[in-house]
């Protein structure tokens, strides 16, 4: 159990979250690959597509050059889609395609870090279209996320400006830690990749989730703890007294990204996840 509450004449502390397969079980942005097919941003070849990379990024099997090829069509398909029409669609999608599959276990880690006074942060690969909202939907302070760049027509041109991906992560945690006056040796940090090893080693309480056999590897040799979350459950069906705290996800500095480059970018982030456990 966690501690009950935190000692507020200490530096404040957070807990730092990835999302994919550790706060929800699936691909945040490859989920909303139907949605975008309704409205009109892809076709149907391209929702078979994302299908097949969100089974081989559940199952983390593909191998170097189909991780790669694919991460380059996603990031040319969003190429020219309009910023406010994806997160139109993803407001009107998000509780039916998200609030499912969000892990019980994760959820009540999170209403415990707030009892105990911590903030909760979610630091995502995927972009902040789909990620910001996400976080709202579970309460949580900030959120760091992909940005891609918006061009003055307001679509996105194509280009990643911010990739929150490996280091980059630790260093938005290390930022963050500065800004708001976390001590990090009393933050904690939940993942269930190797490449967030950066991330789990920049707090004091790193523990793996569901964790690639790569991170399983880091973190038994490390003595991390290691947590299995099994239970995706809608947050409207889990205890009766359960509430997520009413806080908006406050995007951090470097928080603003594109849905479909993400979808590019979890292939890429899988595809190194596959070099790691192979190595």
């Amino acid at each position: 159990m966690l501690c009950l509450v935190e000692n507020h004449s200490l530096p404040r502390t957070a807990a730092f979250f990835d999302l994919d397969k550790t706060v929800i079980a699936k691909s945040s942005t490859l989920t909303f690959s139907k949605s975008f097919y309704q409205g009109g941003l892809i076709n149907r070849r391209a929702v078979l597509r994302t299908a097949y990379a969100q089974f081989v990024f559940l199952a983390g099997g593909a191998d170097h050059d189909q991780m790669e090829r694919m991460r380059e069509y996603l990031s040319a398909l969003c190429k020219g889609w309009n910023v406010q029409q994806v997160k139109e669609i993803v407001a009107e999608t998000l509780h039916d395609l998200i609030d499912p599959i969000i892990y019980d276990e994760a959820a009540t880690l999170i209403e415990e870090h707030h009892t105990a006074g911590r903030d909760v942060v979610i630091v995502s690969t995927s972009g902040a279209e789909v990620v910001e909202p996400i976080g709202e939907l579970l309460g949580a302070d900030r959120v760091v996320a992909t940005r891609m760049v918006v061009g003055g027509d307001g679509c996105f041109t194509g280009e990643v400006e911010y990739y929150a991906y490996g280091p980059t992560k630790a260093e938005a945690v290390e930022a963050l830690a500065v800004s708001e006056g976390y001590d990090l040796s009393r933050c904690y940090a939940y993942s269930d990749s190797a490449t967030d090893v950066p991330m789990l080693e920049s707090v004091g309480h790193p523990h793996a989730v569901n964790p690639d056999r790569a991170l399983r590897r880091e973190a038994m040799l490390r003595e991390w703890p290691i947590l299995v979350f099994d239970r995706p459950v809608r947050l409207k069906q889990r205890l009766p007294a359960f509430s997520m705290p009413a806080r908006p996800a406050l995007v951090a500095a470097a928080a603003v990204g594109a849905a479909a480059i993400a979808a590019g970018l979890v292939w890429y982030t899988s595809r190194r996840r596959t070099a790691a456990a192979s190595g």
